[in-house]
């Protein structure tokens, strides 16, 4: 698996899409395209070619989980890694999203200090 480059991350909340791009662009070095929901984000997805997703769950209209299911009926995002962010992680939710999606999960608040490494680190863990 190549180097993780390019980021999609879908968010509805403006504050926290500027900490999340300020993170993964000036710390990270990554190229982000952010968008503000989930049929945003799967309408930009095959232009962007991104190498994962991260993902806010709970969005209007159409959420994270609806976002990723929509996603990978595309086979070029099949099996691109996602990276669900959630401020509502019960251990059940967390274990669903993992489960259903094959997906990873961090919860917010997160610090936009190691964002950049818990990526690389969930990008090396879906190389192996």
């Amino acid at each position: 698996m190549s180097e993780l480059k390019k980021i999609l991350h879908a968010e509805d909340d403006p504050d926290i899409r500027e900490i999340a791009k300020m993170s993964l662009e000036m710390v990270g070095g990554f190229e982000i395209l952010q968008c503000h929901d989930g049929a945003e984000a799967v309408d930009s997805a095959e232009g962007f070619a991104p190498d994962m997703f991260l993902m806010d769950v709970m969005m209007p209209g159409m959420d994270g989980r609806e976002s990723v299911a929509k996603l990978r009926e595309n086979a070029a995002f099949a099996n691109t890694p996602v990276v669900f962010v959630t401020a509502k992680a019960s251990n059940l939710d967390v274990e669903k999203l993992k489960s259903d999606f094959n997906a990873d999960v961090i919860t917010k608040p997160f610090d936009p200090i190691s964002l950049p490494d818990q990526l690389r680190s969930i990008w090396k863990g879906a190389a192996t």
